[in-house]
C-alpha cells in the first residue's frame, strides 16, 4: 500500500496561517503530498504562498480564481487526487489553520488501517465531544465515549477529515450547495447508507482555534445548511419542524438578548431560512460577505 498520505488544505487570504499548516503536515512521521487550492485570495495572499512553497515538489497551490466555498474547493483537490490513481488509500481535508500535532497521521492512519470498511473519519479536536446527526437538529454534539483509538461517529467535522479512495468513488464528494458547514455531515449520511464506518480517532490531536468568517457569515451558513441537511436526511416533517424551532430560536434572541448563543444575528437567520425556501443555495448573501471576520470558532 502506498503510505503517502495526500492532504487537500482550502486556503483564502490567510497565507501565514496555511504555512503554518504546511510546516505542521510536513513534520508529520508519515510522508505527506499538500495541495493547497487557494479559493479567491487577494492577490499579495496568493504570491506570499506561492513564493514561499517554491520548489517544494510536495506542495502545490492550485488557485481557482473566486471564493468557491470550502466544500467545492475541497472538491477540486480531492478530483485532482482521485485521478491519480497511485497517489493513496487515504486523503485528508482541512481548512488553511487546522495545524496537527506531530503524530497525528500516523495516529489515525494506523487506526484506520485495521477497519477495512472504515470510509470517513477525522481526527480529535480535544474538546470531548463525538460528532451525531439528530433528525430535527443535524449536527450536534455529546460527550465522548472514550479517550483514545476508533470512536463510531454519525459523522466527521470537518477540521481534518480523512476519507478512503473507495468510499469517495462510491458515494461521491462534497454537496456544493452547502458552500460550507454541515457538507462533512451530508458526506457521512450518504456513506453510512452505503454500508461504510464512519468514526473519529481519539487522541490523533489538531488545533483549529479560529472561525474563519464573520458571525453573520457562519450564523446564515449553519442555520440554512442544517435546513438542506435535515431535509435530505429525514424528510419534510422534519425540516419543517426544524423550520419553526429556528424561528423559535430567531424571536427568543431577539426578545432576550442575554439568551442569544456566542453566534447570532437576526438578519442572517433571516436571510438563511428565506433562501432556504427559495432553494438559494451556495454562497453567502454579497452583503454577509462584507462583514468582519470572527476571531474564534464556536
Amino acid at each position: 500500500m502506498n503510505d503517502v498520505v495526500h492532504v487537500v488544505l482550502v486556503h483564502r487570504n490567510r497565507a501565514q496561517a496555511c504555512l503554518a499548516a504546511i510546516d505542521a503536515y510536513r513534520r508529520q512521521e508519515l510522508p505527506v503530498r499538500v495541495t493547497v487550492v487557494d479559493s479567491g485570495s487577494a492577490g499579495d495572499q496568493l504570491a506570499i504562498l506561492r513564493s514561499a512553497v517554491e520548489g517544494d515538489e510536495q506542495v502545490e497551490v492550485v488557485p481557482v480564481g473566486e471564493n468557491i466555498g470550502f466544500g467545492p474547493g475541497a472538491n477540486v483537490g480531492l478530483r485532482k487526487w482521485l485521478s491519480e490513481a497511485a497517489d493513496g488509500e487515504w486523503v485528508a481535508v482541512a481548512p488553511h489553520d487546522a495545524v496537527p500535532d506531530a503524530e497525528c497521521l500516523s495516529k489515525s492512519i494506523a487506526e484506520l488501517a485495521r477497519r477495512p470498511r472504515a470510509g470517513l473519519a477525522c481526527a480529535d479536536v480535544g474538546d470531548g465531544c463525538t460528532p451525531v446527526l439528530d433528525p430535527y437538529f443535524g449536527g450536534i454534539l455529546k460527550p465522548a465515549g472514550r479517550t483514545s483509538g476508533w470512536e463510531d461517529a454519525d459523522h466527521p467535522h470537518g477540521t481534518l477529515l480523512f476519507a478512503r479512495r473507495a468510499c469517495l468513488e462510491e458515494v461521491g464528494l462534497f454537496d456544493e450547495r452547502f458552500f460550507a458547514y454541515c457538507e462533512e455531515a451530508d458526506l457521512a449520511v450518504r456513506a453510512r447508507a452505503r454500508g461504510w464506518q464512519v468514526g473519529l480517532i481519539r487522541g490523533a490531536l489538531v488545533r483549529n482555534p479560529d472561525l474563519g468568517s464573520s458571525v453573520p457569515v457562519v450564523d446564515y451558513l449553519q442555520h440554512r445548511n442544517t435546513l438542506i441537511l435535515v431535509r435530505e436526511m429525514s424528510g419534510r416533517y422534519h425540516v419543517f419542524i426544524r423550520f419553526c424551532i429556528s424561528v423559535l430560536h430567531l424571536l427568543r434572541g431577539v426578545l432576550q438578548p442575554s439568551r442569544r448563543p456566542p453566534v447570532f444575528s437576526a438578519r442572517a437567520r433571516v436571510l438563511a431560512m428565506r433562501d432556504y425556501l427559495r432553494k438559494r443555495f451556495g454562497a453567502p448573501p454579497t452583503a454577509l460577505l462584507r462583514t468582519r471576520r470572527a476571531s474564534r470558532r464556536p
